[in-house]
């Protein structure tokens, strides 16, 4: 399947696969973004696929919301790809005083 995005105001609803191949659909769409818009929510609940390029790109898209201190917003289920990228790992132990907690992103 395809990507396509449609947008209503800043509400962005993405649908089919994210992945390398239409990639520069995905980057077409949100060059620049955030200095036309200062909130972007984006549905991913409609993603059937994404591999290592789309969720690069989106941590790039939301990169640059914080470096603009814009707002990005994502919802929906999506695909489980994207959580097992975000996923929180507990600390692991690398010696017997000595915890290492690894990088972790908290959703709320």
């Amino acid at each position: 399947m395809d990507l396509e995005i449609t947008n209503y105001n800043n509400r962005f609803q993405i649908k089919g696969t994210l992945n390398k191949l239409n990639l520069k659909t995905f980057n077409a769409q949100f060059a620049n973004i955030f200095d036309k818009l200062d909130e972007v929510l984006l549905d991913i609940e409609r993603v059937s696929s994404i591999d290592r390029a789309g969720v690069m790109a989106l941590a790039k898209l939301h990169n640059e919301s914080i470096t603009k201190s814009k707002r990005l917003s994502i919802i929906g289920l999506g695909c489980k790809e994207l959580y097992q990228h975000f996923k929180t790992e507990e600390p692991k132990q690398t010696s017997r005083n000595n915890n290492i907690a690894n990088g972790s992103i908290v959703a709320a």
